[in-house]
């Protein structure tokens, strides 16, 4: 029988989709009154796999990544994205948001992604919210999956999620704080 034990940290990822660049700041600090310090950003990505958002948030839209310092406990990640959803609320203009944020986990091993969205290959955790492996480390890069959205399988993603793995790597060795929720 296995011992039943706490899970080790892991690092929090928000994948932010802009209508607006100039929403890019007011988004970056409202992320770091909600989870703490930032230690990622990546550049501005033009995003234009879909056209799923263009209805709702315009066109043109722009991704971003940023990664929080504090590494928090898996257990969390469905109240991680309920609280990201109630932000998503708050940058929202006559009922149509202007930001998507996608909360995700970053570990050794995988990139997961929590969605409101249930289908065949997600975990369900509490109040709505799913879990989905979006991507595996395996062979020194993240691999994508079956499901993989087309952008996260992208060289451009992965490489992105590959600098954040390095520095949650040199965290988790390291023994940085770490958010129990």
């Amino acid at each position: 029988m296995g011992r039943i034990g706490v899970f080790p940290p892991q690092k929090l990822v928000i994948c932010t989709l802009l209508s607006r660049e100039d929403l890019l700041y007011p988004v970056r600090d409202t992320l770091e009154r909600e989870f703490g310090a930032i230690d990622y950003q990546s550049p501005l990505i033009p995003f234009d796999f879909t056209h799923y958002y263009e209805e709702e948030m315009g066109k043109e839209l722009k991704r971003c990544f940023f990664s929080m310092e504090t590494l928090v406990d898996p257990g969390t990640l469905a109240q991680i994205k309920i609280r990201t959803n109630g932000m998503e609320e708050s940058f929202a203009l006559e009922g149509k948001r202007r930001v998507n944020l996608d909360p995700g986990l970053l570990s050794l091993s995988r990139f997961v992604l929590a969605t409101t969205k249930e289908s065949g290959h997600r975990i369900p955790l509490r109040d709505g919210i799913w879990a989905e492996i979006t991507l595996l480390y395996m062979k020194k890069d993240f691999q994508p999956l079956a499901w993989t959205y087309p952008d996260y399988a992208t060289r451009t993603y992965r490489d992105i999620l590959l600098e954040i793995r390095a520095l949650y790597k040199e965290q988790f060795q390291t023994g940085r704080p770490i958010d129990r929720g």
